[in-house]
C-alpha cells in the first residue's frame, strides 16, 4: 500500500517516515491466507493532523480497491476521555482542532455507518450519563465530520465514538475489528501516543510523513 503511495506522489522515503510501529511478526501459515478484506482504522479527534491521517486512510483504501479486488474498510475512531486532565490529553495531535463541520442525517451515504462501540450496554448508559452535554455534542459533530468526509471517497466506512483512554480504546478497537493498519496524526516515534500504545501492538501503526508540508 505505501509502495503505491509513494509511486503516485514520487516520493521513496515514505516507509521510514511513515512507520510508527512495525506490522507483528504472524505465523507463516497466515502469510499464505488469501487477503479478502482490509481495515484500516483512523484515531481521528478533528485536528489538522488527524484530518491527513484520515485523508491517507482513504488514499490507500481507493487505490487498493483499484488495484485489487480487495474490499477496504475505512474506520475512524473517537474517544472522549475520562479524566480531560490527564497528561495524555489530546493524544491524537497536539495543535488546535480545525472548526467543526455538521453534516444533516439525511445526507450521509448508506455506506456510512456509525458505531457506538463499548463492551457492555450498561458501560454505554453510565458513560452518556457522566458526561456533560457539550461534550458529548463535540463527540457527535467530530464523528459527523469523519463521516462527509468519507461520502467523498463513497467506500465502506464505519465510526466508532469510545469513552476513556486514547491509547486502550485505539487498541481495543483494532482487535475487535482485526484491523491490518492503525493511522495516527503522529510525526514521531516519540510521540506521547505512540509511547502508550506500546511496542507490542497488535498491528502496524502509521502516522504523517512530514514532507507532506513540503
Amino acid at each position: 500500500m505505501l509502495a503505491r503511495l509513494q509511486s503516485a506522489i514520487g516520493r521513496d522515503d515514505l516507509i521510514e517516515q511513515m512507520v510508527l510501529l512495525p506490522e507483528p511478526k504472524k505465523p507463516f501459515s497466515h502469510n499464505l491466507q488469501t487477503i479478502k478484506s482490509v481495515n484500516l482504522i483512523v484515531g481521528y479527534d478533528a485536528s489538522p493532523n488527524s484530518h491527513t491521517a484520515l485523508d491517507i486512510a482513504f488514499w490507500i483504501a481507493h487505490q487498493t480497491r483499484l488495484a485489487t479486488n480487495v474490499q477496504v474498510t475505512v474506520q475512524a475512531v473517537h474517544v472522549v476521555e475520562d479524566n480531560h486532565n490527564n497528561r495524555h490529553q489530546n493524544l491524537l495531535n497536539l495543535t488546535k482542532p480545525l472548526p467543526i463541520l455538521e453534516c444533516p442525517i439525511n445526507e450521509v451515504s448508506r455506506s456510512v455507518t456509525p458505531v457506538l462501540t463499548q463492551p457492555k450496554l450498561r458501560g454505554i448508559t453510565s458513560h452518556l450519563l457522566e458526561k456533560p452535554v457539550d461534550t458529548l455534542q463535540q463527540a457527535n459533530k467530530i464523528i459527523w465530520q469523519a463521516q462527509s468526509l468519507a461520502e467523498e471517497w463513497q467506500g465502506c466506512f464505519k465510526s466508532h465514538l469510545r469513552f476513556g483512554s486514547i491509547a486502550v480504546e485505539l487498541k481495543k478497537v483494532v482487535q475487535l475489528e482485526a484491523a491490518d493498519i492503525l493511522f495516527v496524526g503522529c510525526k514521531s516515534v516519540s510521540h506521547p501516543l505512540i509511547q502508550a500504545l506500546g511496542s507490542y501492538f497488535p498491528c502496524a501503526v502509521l502516522g504523517i510523513p512530514n514532507c507532506i508540508e513540503e
